[in-house]
């Protein structure tokens, strides 16, 4: 065989061992917490077209929906080990659909239109404070204190703001000479989301473990109140929330100031 100098002598092909085969990927996603962020994701949806045509009793319960499916798809998601990256990033999306974009379309059908560029500004305003409150969100998980939230979580923002459209729109309130007042209530919603108020989160809260009586007492009775008139008692719920941040953050500069 002639082998010129220097080069090296060819070798027979070698089948590649079964072993170096790169092994496929899974491709596929976790069906049921999707399913619940899909729901979500409907429903805010639901609430953009029922406030372009004027149905905003309907619109604002969609929202509440949405709250209502947000909070079960994590914990189905822990429950059942079915975490993903791919439903961290799902339900981010859908949450800025539902809970930024939502509230403040329909709230802007429903009112704020009437109040000409200050109207769609402070709208604008929640919407940017439920992007960024999003955004900072997904970088602060495990590096924060799971009993509190940095800011007000988006779906509480977002149901203040629809408690307060479903109340006016059940009890016929007439809101003419409360524009500008409801587009400032708006536009704090989405400067509370992105401050640095510290809100409860409920998440150390063990659902296996045992209770006090009187907490499971509270319970009930807030749900027999909330049962009596939904639109009054879920708006006056949610704003208590979204208040008991800065309520709480005076409470402890006074407490610093003090000592």
């Amino acid at each position: 065989m002639n082998n010129p100098q220097g080069s090296k002598p060819e070798q027979p092909d070698q089948p590649i061992p079964e072993s170096a085969d790169p092994k496929p990927r899974n491709r596929g996603i976790y069906l049921l917490p999707n399913l619940f962020t899909t729901g979500a994701l409907f429903s805010g949806f639901y609430a953009i077209v029922a406030g372009m045509n004027g149905a905003f009793d309907n619109a604002a319960i969609a929202i509440f929906v949405s709250m209502v499916l947000d909070g079960l798809d994590g914990r189905v998601a822990r429950l059942t080990n079915t975490q993903s990256t791919f439903g961290a990033e799902y339900d981010s999306l859908a949450d800025m659909v539902s809970f930024g974009v939502a509230p403040a379309l329909v709230t802007f059908s429903w009112a704020l239109s009437d109040a000409g560029k200050f109207g769609w500004f402070c709208a604008f305003i929640y919407v940017a404070g439920a992007a960024l409150r999003l955004a900072r969100f997904n970088t602060q998980i495990g590096s924060v204190d799971k009993r509190y939230f940095i800011g007000l979580p988006s779906p509480a923002a977002a149901a203040s703001i629809a408690g307060l459209v479903w109340a006016c729109v059940e009890f016929d309130i007439d809101f003419s000479g409360f524009i500008y007042p409801i587009a400032i209530y708006v536009a704090l919603m989405g400067v509370l989301m992105v401050s640095n108020v510290l809100y409860y989160s409920f998440k150390d809260i063990d659902p296996k473990g045992k209770i006090p009586f009187m907490i499971l007492l509270v319970i009930v009775l807030t749900i027999g109140v909330i049962s009596i008139s939904p639109p009054i008692f879920l708006w006056l719920l949610l704003l208590g929330y979204s208040l008991s941040g800065p309520v709480l953050w005076l409470l402890r500069k006074r407490k610093s100031l003090s000592h």
